[in-house]
């Protein structure tokens, strides 16, 4: 049996970035819901654990390892032919780097290292709720991004194989 790298880069990366998209649409309609109505300073020490539990080897192999893969899948998709999987795979490569990755970078995380330094216990209630407002909504709004791009992206990934000639 002769092992096609192409399929198996692109079976990898359909896989990893379904796990992706699967842990970012789970956090919305789980974690968000479930923190909404508990009370600010449990609400930013959550996000604070929360934040600094996820940057673990599990989550960068799944997260980053499904844009290597993508590039990989792209890459030898173009050079095998340029049809339409070419441009499906690339256009869902494009848009788990732009939507997920970029606004993951650029939005979520500098939010979640402002909420980190943070040493909450020495905050009144009216300061706590003030910083609860500033970051819930907008965090919450880059995550909805970041989830429907991945969602997007995996989609794309897929549609590429059944459109393989």
């Amino acid at each position: 049996m002769e092992i096609n790298i192409k399929s198996t880069l692109l079976f990898f990366a359909i896989i990893t970035t379904g796990l992706s998209a699967g842990l970012l649409y789970a956090w919305t309609v789980s974690v968000i819901p479930g923190l909404k109505d508990i009370p600010s300073k449990n609400y930013l020490e959550a996000m604070q654990s929360i934040n600094r539990a996820i940057l673990n080897p599990g989550f960068f192999i799944i997260f980053f390892g499904s844009l290597i893969l993508m590039i990989l899948s792209v890459y030898f998709q173009y050079k095998v032919q340029v049809n339409l999987s070419f441009w499906l795979i690339t256009a869902g490569t494009i848009f788990y780097l732009i939507g997920t990755i970029a606004v993951t970078i650029f939005g979520n995380v500098p939010m979640n290292e402002a909420l980190d330094v943070m040493n909450i216990n020495v905050l009144n209630g009216e300061e706590l709720e003030n910083i609860r407002l500033s970051f819930e909504s907008k965090w919450n709004q880059l995550n909805t991004v970041r989830t429907i791009f991945a969602v997007l992206a995996f989609t794309l990934l897929l549609l590429g194989v059944f459109s393989n000639d």
